[in-house]
Formats: structure tokens, sequence, C-alpha cells
């Protein structure tokens, strides 16, 4: 079942879904808008191949705003901190309007039941052209999903508790 805003309103004001800095004017019909910070990470140029055994090496950038190439990638971070509890779960969904211009947020856009932090976002312009996206600009949005019963094991993982932009970590996986 996804939230209404009335359902989100009622679980930020009671605390169980944490959500700071908490902007009533972001809670849309289902959804939470979300905002871009200001923390940006770009793979280095010095890589000739990525592997998923491997850590990738970032260059990390602190600015109001980001020129993102054509065809090109990089991860970004919300403003907002989100802690979930272990009954509900998030999709991260890019936002309509920034879709039709080319931008392309989120690839693996779940948030589990339990995380805590801020979200990572990945930035794709699909576009021709250099395309400048500002902190501070709702960007992205949060739709909560109510489980059929709450997590035996809430998300303890390698991203939990993330203040800024987050590299894949998938070299730390097992297999």
């Amino acid at each position: 079942m996804i939230l209404s805003d009335a359902t989100l309103h009622t679980l930020i004001q009671s605390g169980e879904l944490g959500l700071s800095p908490y902007e009533p004017g972001n809670i849309q019909p289902a959804s939470i808008d979300c905002r871009l910070g200001r923390h940006f990470l770009k793979a280095k140029d010095t890589h000739t191949l990525l592997t998923l055994d491997q850590e990738v090496e970032y260059d990390t950038i602190e600015s109001d705003f980001m020129t993102i190439p054509p065809h090109s990638f990089l991860l970004a971070t919300t403003v907002e901190y989100v802690k979930l509890p272990p009954y509900l779960t998030a999709f991260v969904e890019g936002r309509s309007s920034i879709g039709r211009m080319g931008l392309f947020i989120q690839n693996a856009g779940w948030v589990d039941a339990g995380f805590e932090g801020k979200i990572t976002l990945e930035l794709y312009n699909a576009n021709d052209v250099p395309l400048q996206v500002n902190a501070g600009r709702r960007i992205c949005q949060l739709v909560f999903c109510k489980m059929d019963q709450a997590a035996q094991t809430p998300y303890k993982g390698k991203y939990q508790g993330q203040t800024q932009a987050v590299g894949s970590r998938i070299f730390l996986d097992a297999n």
C-alpha cells in the first residue's frame, strides 16, 4: 500500500518516520519531494576499467551547482536525512519535469525498511549537451509503501547512516 500525504504527515509528526529537515510543502499526494544536496562524486578519470571486485576511486565535489556533461554519470546526495521504521520501505523516483529534460535519476532506487541516512542519487545526463543542476532544487521523490509486517531483519548494511553521497561498496560483498 502506497502511503498518502495525510499518512506521511502523521508519521513524520509522530516521529515514526524520520525526515530532517521537514518541509511540509514538499509532501505531495503520494510522495515526499527531496532536494539536491551539495555533495557529488565522480569516478576518477584514472580508471581504465571498473570491476565489481575493486573499490572505485571518486573525485569529491562540494558545490552549489553541478554541470553534468553529455552522456555522463555522477553520484549526488539529498538534503534530506530519512529514517525508515522496520515496516516501511520506499522507492526513489525522479521527478517527471526533470526527466523530461533528459536527466535520469537513480538506477537502483530502493530504500530498505530500517534504512537511515541521506539518499545517494545516481544522475545520468542523457542529453547531447551539458545540463546544470542546482543544490536545494527538488530533484526526486520518495514513494513510501507499508509492508505486510515489520521486517524481521531491518536494514543495517554498508550504506547505513550515510550523510553524503557514497560510492559503490560492491567490492565488500562476499560474491
